[in-house]
């Protein structure tokens, strides 16, 4: 195991890098077979890549923003699964810091380092089938959630349910193995096939009260809500590392593989100034898209490091900053995984090769919230000044 003491803030990229390198290996056949991604979270607790936002006074790396998003994208360039399996961990370690307790926040981030915990979750706050119920001093959890996406693997899973008569969702942290949990394993979509991302049943689920984030006090300021912005951001980096993936496995191709047409003139693809001039087109687009996100990732980090003094008016500038980053991300993302065909030609489109799964991945996970009302909050705040309402998404 790399242990996290020895290794600098600059060595993560380059574990990330070299992790991806040999996932890539067989993530075609990971794709194909779907499943749990059981091997995969087996090497992210070896890489030593799993308590890096953890921060250093309990033991962990105190990795910046930036570092975490870039290993984020660094994983996604090799598959879109671990991805975003990573990118909801790195957001859910955190998460006591923001919605918790002092003593809940310790507790989960001296656990993260201590036992390599990989987290799990479904907090699609929209999804209110998951009711709690008190039971004497505790509670009891019965009904369904959807999107869960790693639960089945994880070792601490967080799930939001509501309360009758309550107007907020809890927010329940409880470790795996809890009776009563049951995992439906139906996740069978196009992409993300590996995120194990099935529907959880809950039948009569005891939960301690020190297993509710921030109860029975829970905190009102605009730091609680703010790293449901992170994972905005995180999701443009998980964006971007599948573009990022696709344009480089298309170049691979391309200058491999793919032959000059008939009547172009040239002796290798490489001379062929149609081809020169779209991938010239489709690398400046995605490094556009990264130096945007780059850029946001440094704007978010002086914002967390405000922590409970970050005002709400922050809280809402580094949100549009963020919305900016996705829809870019997004929309750069479906340009480069679709017109890569183009430019390798109809042999690329065998099921062998597998480029079809950065498409599949990146339009079933830009899926997760409507771009639309990303730009309409954008647009809401150039012309009206106004900053986007306080949700999960926003």
């Amino acid at each position: 195991m790399v242990l996290l003491e020895r290794t600098t803030v600059k060595d993560y990229r380059a574990i990330a890098a070299q992790l991806a390198e040999e996932l890539i290996e067989n993530a075609v056949e990971r794709d194909a077979q779907a499943g749990l991604p059981t091997y995969e979270i087996y090497r992210l607790r070896r890489s030593g890549l799993l308590a890096i936002a953890v921060p250093e006074q309990y033991g962990g790396a105190g990795a910046s923003v930036l570092t975490l998003m870039k290993v984020t994208q660094a994983l996604s360039n090799a598959d879109g699964s671990i991805g975003q399996l990573y990118s909801n961990h790195l957001g859910l370690t955190t998460l006591a810091h923001v919605a918790g307790s002092e003593a809940q926040k310790e507790r989960y981030y001296q656990g993260t380092v201590d036992h390599q915990w990989f987290w799990g979750n479904s907090i699609n706050t929209r999804d209110t089938r998951l009711k709690i119920e008190p039971d004497g001093e505790k509670f009891r959890l019965n009904g369904v959630k959807g999107f869960g996406t790693g639960v089945p693997v994880a070792d601490q899973m967080v799930f939001s349910a509501v309360r009758e008569g309550v107007e907020a969702p809890y927010l329940i942290v409880l470790p795996k193995g809890r009776e009563g949990i049951v995992f439906n394993n139906d996740w069978d979509n196009i992409g993300q096939r590996r995120t194990a991302s099935g529907s959880i049943s809950f039948n009569n689920v005891l939960v301690e009260p020190e297993e509710i984030l921030g109860y029975p006090n829970f905190p009102t300021h605009a730091f609680a809500s703010f790293l449901g912005i992170i994972a905005q951001l995180t999701k443009a980096y998980v964006y971007l590392g599948i573009a990022e993936g696709a344009l480089k496995a298309a170049q691979n191709y391309t200058t491999t593989q793919t032959r000059p047409w008939i009547t172009s003139g040239v002796n290798h693809i490489t001379q062929d100034p149609y081809i020169l001039h779209h991938y010239g087109e489709l690398w400046a687009q995605l490094q556009a898209a990264i130096a945007l996100a780059d850029q946001t990732a440094i704007a978010a980090q002086t914002a967390w490091d405000k922590d409970i003094n970050l005002t709400p008016e922050e809280r809402g500038e580094v949100a549009i900053s963020v919305f900016a980053t996705k829809v870019t991300a997004t929309r750069v993302g479906l340009e480069i995984t679709n017109r890569i065909f183009e430019l390798m030609g109809s042999r690329a489109t065998a099921t062998h090769f597998g480029f079809d799964r950065y498409w599949r991945d990146l339009r079933t996970f830009t899926l997760h919230d409507p771009i639309d009302y990303k730009f309409r909050d954008i647009g809401n705040w150039f012309l009206n000044q106004e900053l986007p309402t306080i949700t999960q998404y926003s």
